[in-house]
C-alpha cells in the first residue's frame, strides 16, 4: 500500500481566500511573496482558485491551487518549470 503524502497546514495567519499581493506565504519553511490570487474556473457550485507565489531567494514560481468550498482539504502545490509547464509538488508543510 502505498504512504498518502498529507500537506500540513501550519498557524494560518488569516482565511487562506483573503490573501492578497504583498503576503507572505511559506512551503517547506522557504519564505514566498504572493504575486497575484485569482478565479482559475467557475464550476457553479464552487470555484477553482490560484495563488501564484514566487521565492524571493531563488526566483522559482509556484501556484497553490484550491476550491473555495473545500479549502484545506483541496490545496495543491505547483511549480513552474521552463516557460509555461506547472508540475505538482508535494510540500510537507505550509503556512501563511
Amino acid at each position: 500500500m502505498e504512504d498518502e503524502v498529507v500537506l500540513k497546514i501550519e498557524k494560518p495567519s488569516k482565511d487562506l481566500t483573503k490573501l492578497k499581493e504583498g503576503d507572505k506565504l511559506w512551503i517547506n519553511g522557504k519564505e514566498m511573496i504572493v504575486d497575484k490570487h485569482y478565479l482559475f474556473q467557475d464550476h457553479g457550485n464552487t470555484k477553482e482558485m490560484i495563488i501564484e507565489v514566487f521565492n524571493v531567494g531563488s526566483d522559482r514560481e509556484y501556484q497553490i491551487r484550491y476550491f473555495d468550498d473545500q479549502v484545506e482539504s483541496s490545496i495543491e502545490v505547483y511549480e513552474l518549470q521552463g516557460d509555461f509547464q506547472y508540475v505538482r509538488r508535494e510540500p510537507k508543510t505550509i503556512r501563511w
